[in-house]
């Protein structure tokens, strides 16, 4: 074992020894810093600068409790997070979730997986990444205020623009961005526009910030599948989800020709052989917020089948996973090679598992990974954050014109990686090759902080 492998082993180790339960994070950590060896032994002041040591280690955690009180008159109370993981490259800068799956775990997980995403975009934002176990699903507009407003009276006290700027994630709409923003307004009686993204557009968000990820997702695949001289039109689409990230993938490949024919949620997945008609999808899921089975009400050829996990089985060209972390695993993975998938592109956060994306590879099947597929989202909210600065909105195309230059850049820098240090379509290790890169040389030009 080379020098640089058992530094890496060791740094492995060390985490999993002090955060033993932490397994989301631990498998992120392991996912970068193994594919970064082969820059490692070609830059020995890394491991001299202990890089790998400070990388894993956030500059802070902040939990805190969160009281209030629901429309029976009722006290409950939820646990709350903020974890700022880095700040090398400027504000820390990742996303609230709200949904009972919270966990330190998983935060930890995906504030580390927000430092190289952030970095990959190239504009200057830290990572971190924030919320809580409340789930605002059934839950009153009235009962969502006063969750917010009881959960930034906390969060208030370390984010600023200039500091901390948290958006939406899953459970954190624009209803809840509205209340969280409300309340920091109040409670620090100044109009600090840039302190949270994903705001309305009427005070001061951006265009195109909700579309952001799912086109972005689809600029990046475009950009990985011309380089091989297949494209997208006429190519069918496997997708999960039916978020704004499913939602919009599924919009953008419209728009290039594609037929995207699944998409699912929480109960199960629908299978269209028609294509999916995208304005039932947004009145059931934009409008009306139901569930996906409804879909079959309004397209009668269409299927629903309960489990979501089967929507993998179904035959398609491209798949693009967009619902949650760790949806596709091995099983998942060996269905669609089996079914002849050309390519997969990440639109949720680390949605394959560890050994799905190692039999990708194995298969050469082309393969996009979220941190660099879906950084549309948070390089739009970046813009946000320019435009507050700036105090001028600007157009729509203006948005998607800077979005589609960002992936097209962060393709081509993962790309330039993984021809150097890695396979050259590695686009895994590419990515993070250059995002681990751009964070480390500013680690050792800022010092020891």
């Amino acid at each position: 074992m080379s020098d640089m492998k058992q530094y890496v082993n060791d740094i492995l180790d060390l985490v999993s020894k002090r955060d033993p339960d932490q397994t989301h994070f631990k498998n992120t950590v392991s996912e970068v810093l193994t594919s970064v060896v082969p820059l490692l032994e070609k830059h020995p002041e890394y491991k001299q600068h202990k890089i790998l040591e400070r990388m894993v280690e956030a500059d802070r955690i902040i939990t805190f409790r969160v009281p209030w009180v629901d429309d029976k008159g009722e006290i409950q109370v939820n646990r709350g997070y903020r974890v700022q993981m880095s700040s090398t490259l400027g504000p820390y800068k990742g996303g609230l979730r709200f949904h009972p799956s919270v966990t330190l775990d998983i935060l930890k997980f995906l504030a580390f997986e927000q430092v190289y995403k952030n970095a990959l975009t190239g504009l200057p934002i830290g990572g971190g990444k924030g919320g809580s176990d409340f789930d605002p699903h059934g839950r009153s507009d009235n009962e969502v205020m006063n969750f917010c407003q009881s959960f930034m009276t906390e969060l208030a006290r370390h984010i600023g623009p200039n500091v901390d700027v948290p958006a939406g994630d899953i459970g954190v709409g624009g209803l809840e961005i509205g209340f969280l923003f409300g309340q920091y307004k109040r409670l620090r009686d100044r109009y600090d526009a840039g302190v949270l993204t994903g705001k309305r557009v009427d005070y001061w968000g951006s265009l195109a910030r909700t579309e952001a990820t799912g086109y972005g997702l689809l600029y990046f695949v475009k950009n990985m599948l011309d380089a091989k001289g297949i494209g997208l039109k006429g190519k069918t689409i496997v997708v999960s989800g039916a978020g704004n990230v499913a939602t919009y993938a599924i919009e953008k490949a419209q728009q290039f020709g594609a037929k995207p024919i699944t998409c699912s949620d929480s109960n199960g997945y629908i299978y269209d052989p028609d294509g999916i008609d995208l304005a039932v999808l947004k009145d059931i899921k934009e409008v009306r917020r139901a569930r996906i089975s409804e879909y079959v009400k309004a397209r009668p050829k269409a299927e629903y089948h309960e489990g979501c996990k089967g929507v993998w089985t179904v035959k398609g060209d491209i798949a693009l996973p967009c619902a949650t972390q760790g949806e596709l695993d091995l099983e998942s993975a060996k269905a669609l090679v089996a079914n002849g998938v050309q390519a997969v592109g990440e639109g949720a956060n680390m949605p394959s598992t560890l050994d799905a994306i190692q039999y990708f590879q194995d298969n050469k099947v082309l393969f996009a990974p979220a941190k660099a597929a879906n950084a549309g989202g948070v390089a739009v909210s970046a813009l946000e954050m320019a435009q507050n600065s700036e105090r001028l909105p600007w157009t729509f195309e203006e948005v998607d014109s800077k979005l589609k230059g960002i992936m097209a850049n962060i393709y081509k820098n993962a790309k330039a990686s993984a021809e150097k240090y890695a396979d050259p379509d590695d686009l895994v290790a590419g990515a993070n090759i250059t995002a681990f890169v751009r964070v480390a040389e500013i680690m050792m030009a800022q010092g020891l902080v």
